[in-house]
């Protein structure tokens, strides 16, 4: 099956069983890729506080659904297909009422209305469905689903390690009616070395991407190891034709 083998290993991340097992062992909490205090500036420009209706999908054992409570969050939804982490953070959470925790799999969250949400947060999700088996029609799935719970005007933010080669055929895709914006930040700790230059000023700043989504050719990767920041806003249907077409191919997975 096509995978996103370039960061997999032979675990299989698409898996219940796996992560329910990798819960039990572990415990405690951890969050992937990045914690809220760096997401902070994104998250609260595109999904604002105090109102927004947060859906925070693959939610794990991560405490960033608690700091945005803690930064004036009032519903966020949390759902994990590891009925072990969702019983864990259940228990955890019990009194705070703005933190709901319910078992779900990601590509199918019919038990959500259509446009039930003002925000959804991937932080890795979808990284984890291109490491298993059918990556690219489970991806094709779980985004069709954030799509339709998506209220219009609605934000999808995608925390990626994935590049645009790999991430923008699967999601840049004209049936999500989404208009994308992409950012990129450091992980946590990375020193830029003084030799490097930049021409960015910020990393608040967007990538200005070229015509079929890509970085443009001088775009400077300071951190081999950064994370994408990818934004997705779901387009009423007046704005579709301003999409460009993006088609699913197997040498880019």
């Amino acid at each position: 099956m096509f995978r996103d083998v370039s960061s997999c290993n032979t675990y299989n991340y698409g898996d219940a069983l796996y992560w329910d097992a990798r819960y039990v062992q572990e415990g405690g909490s951890f969050d992937w890729y990045q914690r809220y205090s760096a997401l902070r500036p994104f998250v609260r420009t595109y999904i604002p506080p105090p109102n927004s209706t947060v859906l925070m999908v693959g939610c794990g054992n991560a405490v960033m659904s608690e700091d945005m409570v803690r930064d004036g969050y009032e519903s966020i939804t949390n759902i994990d297909i590891s009925s072990v982490a969702i019983q864990m953070m259940r228990t955890k959470y019990d009194h705070i009422p703005q933190l709901k925790y319910m078992q779900m799999d990601v590509r199918d969250m019919s038990f959500f209305p259509d446009e039930s949400f003002d925000g959804v947060i991937d932080k890795g999700t979808l990284d984890s469905l291109m490491c298993g088996t059918d990556a690219p029609i489970s991806a094709a799935q779980m985004l069709a689903e954030v799509c339709r719970v998506l209220k219009p005007g609605g934000t999808y933010m995608l925390i990626t390690y994935g590049d645009p080669t790999v991430r923008m055929p699967h999601i840049n895709r004209p049936v999500y009616n989404w208009k994308i914006s992409l950012y990129n930040i450091p992980r946590p700790g990375f020193q830029k070395p003084e030799s490097t230059s930049s021409s960015r000023k910020s990393y608040l700043d967007p990538i200005p991407l070229t015509e079929k989504g890509l970085l443009p050719p001088d775009f400077i990767l300071e951190d081999p190891d950064s994370h994408y920041i990818y934004i997705c806003r779901k387009n009423n249907n007046t704005e579709m034709d301003n999409i460009p077409p993006y088609r699913l191919t197997a040498d880019v997975l």
